[in-house]
């Protein structure tokens, strides 16, 4: 049995003192791992039913025939990454992450998912800047510029109107949406997890973007309020090449 409660690593980086921990749940005893940015909590394994339907519903939109070039943005615990995986179209993942010690977390098999993450040939986990790739004509993939994806999956900031870095800001509005929507190929979805409700502004400018999107709200039980707690995630489909 594990301790109560362990911090397990801590690290400065150029965005804050960052720290992952674990702790033992007081009610199932099971492990819970959690990661904070200065005394912001950032993810917990607790909770994790959005970032798996961040992937689930994204890759659902595409068709069932078609093997999948993905792109993740925020690497985290690596729930999304693992959802991605669990797809046997995936035959190629990208996960990028600003945080080079978070990639060392995984690599080093701090946290449950990171032998499975590691040890899978699909998989490769760069240390990036997601969002200065997102905007570079040369696209997501530093090792091959120009390549496109069927799907990008991006949980980096809290949502659209609350980020991590105000430079971070950029990608959410049209401008930053287009140049995104070009490392996609046609016919291919952008999927964004928010902790927010839903967000009419930021779903009309994914609208000027992309040739259809929506909100979809993801419901997960929340032990530690005693209730439900909603995450968001917006689906946008790319336009498919004409016939």
């Amino acid at each position: 049995m594990s301790l109560r409660f362990e911090e397990i690593d801590w690290q400065p980086t150029p965005i804050g003192e960052i720290s992952l921990r674990r702790r033992r749940h007081p009610v199932s005893g099971d492990d819970v791992y959690e990661v904070k940015l200065g005394d912001e909590f950032l993810m917990s394994s607790l909770f994790t039913t959005g970032e798996i339907a961040l992937a689930e519903l994204a890759l659902a939109k595409l068709p069932e025939d078609t093997e999948l070039d993905v792109a993740v943005g925020g690497l985290g615990l690596g729930y999304t990454a693992e959802a991605a995986l669990d797809d046997p179209r995936v035959r190629s993942l990208t996960v990028i992450d600003a945080l080079a010690e978070v990639i060392d977390w995984h690599r080093r098999g701090l946290v449950p998912l990171g032998a499975r993450l590691s040890s899978d040939d699909r998989c490769r986990l760069v240390h990036g800047d997601f969002f200065a790739l997102a905007a570079d004509p040369g696209g997501l993939d530093p090792k091959e510029p120009g390549r496109r994806f069927h799907a990008i999956l991006l949980d980096v900031d809290h949502s659209p109107r609350h980020v991590l870095h105000p430079r971070h800001a950029a990608l959410y509005q049209p401008a930053g949406l287009r140049a995104l929507a070009e490392h996609l190929h046609p016919g291919g979805v952008f999927a964004l997890w928010s902790n927010d409700p839903p967000d009419d502004d930021f779903t009309a400018a994914l609208t000027q973007v992309f040739a259809q999107a929506a909100a979809h709200v993801v419901d997960f039980d929340n032990p530690l309020q005693g209730g439900t707690s909603a995450n968001t995630v917006y689906l946008a489909g790319k336009a498919p090449d004409a016939p």
